[in-house]
């Protein structure tokens, strides 16, 4: 397959021409969200929605994060990422299979429906993962964009996924919250450096390939300027799949915790990754034959046990 987003190869970043639509659905008034979200994500890359969920749903997806963090005994141990310098979880994945909880909120259409119509496309889900970043000692994660590493070290071969960030504590402008760079997803900014074996067991700790350089990122940050959206448990953080993100350390009291949920279309399946000769392994990127996410309506505390 002809790469379309080259990444890795050569001496010298690049600033690339995005080759795929941001919004592939047609907008009606039967759409999930509005005229306005769905044109701002076409601009900006992201959209934030709020008060999908009650009070007592947000509740119970707090509970259902605190069971996975306080008994990781019961979970897959190639799923758990620490801290770089300790023991403290830092990232959970593939949730939505190791908790009914996790797995009815992916397919739930309060979500699942804005990603098939922003993707123009039948959904599945990529990956998944619990993120904490605890109290006085949560790490930073470096600016990226996703894409580059789906791309690169996945296989995914076209810009035609998205991720959510369900927010499960509030998210301050203290606590290390989610950064963005509205409109740096309409270029492709490609990263120097060969990728070596088996770069995730250190990238999910601290990334040093697949990092875009500061200099590149200084003139994206010129261009478009940096948000960082904030909200209350419950708010959801939508944005592109090659958005421009990162996000600060926490030093304050109030650790943060969101379900993070990719959503990639069935039609832009993985193939061989681009960039590296071993895929990740199956609990950072579902690969095979997709089969589109069975959407259920209706509370989630009713769908789901505790």
């Amino acid at each position: 397959m002809h790469d379309l987003y080259p990444s890795r190869h050569a001496a010298t970043p690049e600033m690339l021409e995005r080759h795929d639509a941001v919004v592939h659905g047609q907008w009606t008034g039967s759409a999930p969200i509005s005229e306005l979200q769905a044109a701002q994500f076409e601009r900006d890359g992201y959209i934030i929605l709020e008060d999908l969920f009650s009070d007592e749903e947000v509740a119970f997806l707090q509970r259902a994060a605190g069971t996975l963090l306080a008994d990781p005994a019961d979970l897959n141990a190639e799923t758990i990422v620490t801290e770089p310098r300790g023991d403290e979880i830092r990232s959970i994945f593939e949730i939505h299979r190791q908790s009914a909880v996790m797995a009815r909120l992916a397919a739930d259409a309060r979500l699942a429906d804005v990603a098939r119509f922003l993707l123009g496309d039948e959904v599945y889900i990529h990956q998944s993962r619990l993120n904490y970043k605890p109290g006085f000692r949560g790490k930073e994660f470096y600016w990226h964009s996703d894409f580059e590493t789906w791309h690169v070290e996945d296989g995914m071969p076209r810009m035609r996924a998205l991720s959510m960030s369900v927010l499960l504590a509030e998210n301050t402008p203290h606590n290390g919250p989610l950064m963005l760079i509205p409109g740096s997803h309409r270029t492709y900014l490609t990263c120097v450096g060969e990728t070596p074996d088996d770069h995730y067991l250190s990238s999910l700790k601290r990334q040093e390939y697949g990092v875009p350089d500061e200099h590149s990122l200084a003139e994206l940050a010129h261009w478009h300027g940096i948000v960082s959206p904030t909200g209350k448990p419950g708010t959801v953080i939508l944005f592109d799949c090659n958005l421009m993100h990162g996000s600060n350390g926490n030093i304050t009291p109030f650790p943060r915790t969101n379900a993070f949920l990719v959503y990639n279309a069935v039609s832009n399946r993985l193939g061989k990754p681009f960039g590296v000769d071993k895929p990740r392994p199956w609990f950072l990127a579902d690969r095979g034959e997709p089969a589109p996410l069975a959407v259920e309506s209706g509370p989630l505390i009713e769908a789901a046990p505790a």
